[in-house]
């Protein structure tokens, strides 16, 4: 087997249950993985970039999210019609964990290079209407 270089902001890495790894072209196909783990990362200019007209959830799994470079929020939707949303600043070289199904979405501070992790099979995404 031939060992070369990834690149992280092109690539999907899936992380197969039986210790396998491969990548392929990223997606937002939220069935791109299904079988395991998928580590993706961008480069993030705009909001747009990371779909932040969007709610994201994840049913299946918690999801590590990391701020690479740049500056991101991590907005957590109220668990409860009427409170607050939670944010969470994430600056260089730092993560945060957001709980299985649990609704968020990014916000950039400024471009930024993004890194998440999780398990996407059902992944859901909801347009936000105060966007």
């Amino acid at each position: 087997m031939t060992v070369t270089p990834i690149d992280l902001f092109t690539s999907a890495v899936h992380l197969h249950p039986g210790g396998q790894v491969h990548t392929e072209q990223q997606t937002m196909d939220p069935e791109l993985g299904r079988d395991g783990w998928l580590l993706m990362a961008a480069h993030a200019e705009t909001e747009a970039d990371v779909h932040g007209d969007h709610w994201e959830l994840h049913p299946d799994a918690d999801e590590l999210v990391s701020c690479i470079t740049g500056g991101i929020r991590l907005v957590l939707r109220p668990e409860r019609p009427g409170d607050d949303e939670d944010e969470i600043k994430l600056a260089a070289g730092t993560a945060a964990i957001v709980p299985r199904g649990r609704w968020h979405r990014i916000a950039l501070d400024a471009p930024s290079g993004i890194m998440a992790v999780t398990l996407p099979r059902g992944t859901h995404l909801e347009k936000r209407t105060e966007a």
